[in-house]
C-alpha cells in the first residue's frame, strides 16, 4: 500500500484549521499510519528543504517551517501521493483550484498551509526523515472493504 508523508504547516496550525485538513484526507478513504503535533527543528528543516538550499527563498522556508507547531502526518491508501497533490491544490493558493485544500482555505503563497510529498519516492524519504519506523502503525480499518475491492 502506498504511504505519502503531509505536513500541516504553521500558518494551518495557526490559523486552527488542522480538523478541516485532517477530515479531508480521512473523509477520502485513506488510513492515518503516523501523527505528531510538533516544533521543527532547523536541522530538520534544512534536511527537508534541502533542494532548494540554493535558492533564494531558502532561508525564509527554513525560518517560516519552524516558527511554530506543525502537523507531520503519514497516510496510507490506493494512489495516496497523486490524489493527496491533488486535494492540496496548486502551490499558489490564488490559482488553486475550489474544492482543494488550498483553493478554499489558502490566501498566500508563502502562507499556503500544507506540504504533501510530490512523488513516491519522495514520500519515502520525507516520510523516514520525519518519522521512526516505530512510530507508523500498520492497521487495517475495519471499513477498508467498503471502500476498496
Amino acid at each position: 500500500m502506498e504511504r505519502t508523508f503531509i505536513a500541516i504547516k504553521p500558518d494551518g496550525v495557526q490559523r486552527g484549521l488542522i480538523g478541516e485538513i485532517f477530515c479531508r484526507f480521512e473523509t477520502k478513504g485513506f488510513t492515518l499510519v503516523g501523527l505528531k503535533f510538533m516544533q521543527a527543528s532547523r536541522e530538520l528543516a534544512e534536511e527537508h528543504y534541502g533542494v532548494h538550499r540554493e535558492r533564494p527563498f531558502f532561508g525564509s522556508l527554513v525560518e517560516f517551517i519552524t516558527s511554530a507547531p506543525v502537523v507531520a502526518m503519514v497516510w496510507e491508501g490506493d494512489g495516496v501521493v497523486a490524489a493527496a497533490r491533488k486535494m492540496i491544490g496548486a502551490t499558489n493558493p490564488l490559482v488553486s483550484e475550489p474544492g482543494t485544500i488550498r483553493g478554499d482555505l489558502g490566501v498566500n503563497i508563502g502562507r499556503n498551509l500544507i506540504h504533501g510529498s510530490d512523488a513516491v519516492e519522495t514520500a519515502q524519504s520525507e516520510i523516514a526523515l520525519w518519522f521512526k519506523e516505530e512510530e507508523l502503525v500498520n492497521w487495517q480499518p475495519t471499513l477498508s472493504s467498503w471502500i476498496r475491492e
